[in-house]
């Protein structure tokens, strides 16, 4: 159990950590004058040595060895580090083509998509609510087609991109910290062979957009990073149901940009496909939490049964050993009695299912980055 300051450093961490996530379009926007592909290039080539700075201040270096002597987590690394740069390119694309409303509306439904992956390749069941949630996500989906007059392929790459994302990961199974670094150490060669073509073409805006541009683009390593610190920080400390009700923040921050500052259109049609995406996001959590809380009051419950029952077991040991005593018994006769208790899970304690996962949160430190 995490004491209270515990509880509201990660809370601060939390929020700091999905605010930033949520404010990443008005960083992105001060690059445009850069191509999408460029800013992910650099995305990319700066993210590695944020990456290993960090490791070496945690000194976190025994992993590396075991994971190249492992070809299949290799591969599966290869894989998350391709799904994730397409994930970055298009959300980088979206903010800075005027999509960002669209781009918001794929990290509200992302927990839906985590969802149904948890059905299709893990073969896992939802409880009815569930199903509900994903219902009225996919009614969501049908709107805003009608909405945008097509399907939104942007809202869509996005959320299935990072489900991809998460469902490989599983197969991994190393540390946010440690995963980042690996994928990013994939990313390194083909980022720099891209950025040194586009200075050799003359049209790098690293390097005749000024220092400041060159700057704000090698900027893009710490931008990456540091909310991915603060998350690291949060999970650690409070429970997942607490970190899945924060990773709204992110999008709701994203939302509100679209409208408030870069004025992108929100007609009736628009409005009713995100309101039923809310819908069925409060129906999700409200169901996580409530599966959340009867774990635990079963937990309760069970601990306190074993109490009694050991309780009851020392008590009958007690009455042996006074009835020997009194009849002349020896005392080496007495029962001994070892008391064990289960202790209960933590409040923390991870989902058992991607279905669980979705709802409270991503259960590794590398968080939803957009």
């Amino acid at each position: 159990m995490q004491s209270r300051s515990d509880q509201r450093a990660g809370l601060v961490f939390g929020i700091a950590a999905y605010t930033m996530w949520g404010l990443l379009p008005l960083y992105w926007h001060l690059l445009d004058a850069a191509s999408p592909s460029e800013i992910l290039a650099h995305r990319m080539a700066w993210s590695l040595p944020v990456a290993v700075v960090i490791l070496a201040a945690m000194r976190r270096w025994a992993w590396i060895r075991p994971l190249l002597r492992q070809p299949k987590r290799l591969a599966l690394v290869l894989v998350c580090a391709l799904v994730i740069s397409t994930n970055w390119f298009l959300y980088i694309w979206a903010v800075n083509s005027g999509h960002v409303l669209e781009a918001s509306l794929g990290y509200f439904i992302n927990p839906l998509v985590s969802i149904a992956f948890g059905v299709l390749f893990l073969r896992e069941r939802l409880r009815p609510l569930q199903w509900t949630a994903v219902g009225v996500g996919a009614l969501a989906v049908v709107v805003m087609t009608v909405a945008y007059g097509k399907m939104p392929w942007i809202a869509l790459g996005l959320a299935f991109t990072f489900a991809t994302y998460g469902l490989v990961k599983k197969g991994i199974k190393l540390d946010g910290i440690e995963g980042f670094s690996a994928e990013t150490a994939m990313q390194l060669l083909p980022a720099l062979g891209f950025l040194i073509y586009l200075g050799a073409r003359g049209e790098s805006a690293f390097v005749s957009g000024g220092v400041g541009q060159a700057l704000l683009l090698a900027g893009c390593g710490v931008a990456t990073a540091v909310p991915l610190i603060c998350f690291g920080a949060s999970a650690v400390r409070l429970p997942l149901t607490v970190i899945g009700m924060m990773q709204y923040l992110a999008p709701t921050f994203q939302f509100a940009l679209g409208l408030a500052v870069f004025h992108e259109e929100m007609p009736a049609e628009r409005w009713a496909g995100f309101g039923l995406v809310w819908v069925a996001l409060v129906v999700l959590t409200w169901d996580a939490l409530r599966t959340a809380r009867r774990a635990r009051v079963a937990l309760a419950d069970a601990a306190a049964r074993a109490g009694e029952a050991v309780a009851e077991q020392a008590r009958a040991a007690g009455t042996a050993q006074s009835g020997a005593l009194q009849t002349g018994a020896p005392q080496s006769g007495a029962p001994q009695v070892e008391a064990t208790v289960s202790e209960p899970a933590p409040t923390g304690a991870a989902p058992a299912s991607a279905a669980e996962a979705a709802a409270t949160g991503p259960a590794d430190a590398t968080g939803p980055t957009p």
